[in-house]
């Protein structure tokens, strides 16, 4: 063997300390974003179903939610607001006493220390399921964006630390942006859901949040999970018009893109780690097929190798308390 010309690349495998050493990529409970959905009522902690370990809960169990996540050491939540009256425009989404708003107000009050990121978005809130009005059957885009502007506002004047508009309508970033800054509040960031696919992974984050369309489904206003270039020039779209953070949505099955908009722009980049992904690893653990602390936390690590900053994941509170470990 030895005229042979090789390398040793397992010398730096050999111990846990030596692979630690020379570890390329680090995932952090720094990173993670925890998802919350809020509903109206009192005494509500109900399960999702289709999400083991994911819960709607009533604002007199938030508190307890949150404490739950400074224990853990998280330090930012998403909230998703499931509210009891619908109607054709959404308004419960922008009302100033809407569950989402209430919600804002009373994280912030109780639990300063948290990053409040607001959803911004139409779907949860109209007797239709879809992410805009609906005029002539159709989605109206720039009248959309009247409602999401007054949503975006009305979080930030609630105490939303960041604004995640994810309708993905066609200049939502520009009238947001313009919208927060005319009312007092060009200090918020913009968290864009740049790059959102019309995905199957999105089932039991419907069940969770209520947000089925009533009719037809998504497609002319998301993506396309062909397309490649687009997502490029969606993002663009949204770095010129004033975003400052670029979410990728789904994750797990969209690597490739993440990694081509990380190499792109120059803005923190945001996984999106959705139900779906969860839910199918929840269920394989479930029934002893994976080790699921190891595939999660290898998945979750993928994410950060492929070019995320940030990761938007249901598993926050698991993966938190195994990087404890």
């Amino acid at each position: 063997m030895n005229d042979l010309n090789f390398k040793r690349h397992r010398r730096l495998r050999r111990t846990e300390s030596m692979r630690a050493l020379v570890r390329e990529t680090h995932l952090q409970t720094d990173d993670l974003i925890y998802p919350i959905f809020v509903v109206e009522g009192s005494r509500i902690k109900n399960e999702v179903a289709s999400m083991p370990g994911v819960h709607q809960v009533s604002l007199d169990y938030l508190t307890e939610e949150m404490n739950e996540l400074v224990d853990l050491g998280i330090r930012s939540v998403i909230v998703f607001g499931v509210p009891q009256e619908k109607d054709e425009v959404g308004s419960q989404a922008y009302h100033e006493e809407g569950i989402v708003q209430r919600a804002i107000r009373q994280i912030k009050e109780e639990t300063p220390s948290l990053t409040v990121i607001a959803d911004t978005c139409l779907c949860q809130y109209t007797d239709h399921g879809h992410c805009g009005v609906i005029r002539e059957g159709d989605i109206a885009n720039d009248e959309s964006l009247e409602y999401l502007t007054k949503t975006a506002v009305s979080q930030a004047e609630a105490g939303a630390d960041i604004i995640a508009p994810s309708n993905m309508m066609d200049g939502f970033v520009a009238a947001i942006r313009r919208g927060l800054d005319e009312a007092g509040y060009s200090h918020i960031p913009v968290m864009s859901y740049a790059v959102k696919y019309a995905s199957s992974f999105y089932g039991p984050f419907r069940d969770a949040a209520h947000s089925s369309p009533q009719f037809g489904d998504r497609r002319a206003y998301q993506m396309d999970p062909s397309n490649r270039l687009e997502a490029l020039r969606e993002a663009e779209s949204d770095v010129e018009e004033g975003a400052d953070f670029l979410i990728v949505k789904p994750a797990l099955a969209y690597l490739d893109i993440m990694r081509e908009v990380k190499d792109r722009f120059n803005l923190p980049l945001v996984a999106y780690n959705v139900s779906g992904e969860y839910s199918m690893i929840k269920a394989a653990a479930q029934n002893g097929w994976v080790n699921e602390q190891e595939i999660v936390l290898e998945k979750l690590t993928a994410m950060k190798r492929a070019g995320a900053d940030l990761i938007i994941t249901y598993f926050a509170k698991d993966a938190a308390r195994w990087l404890k470990q």
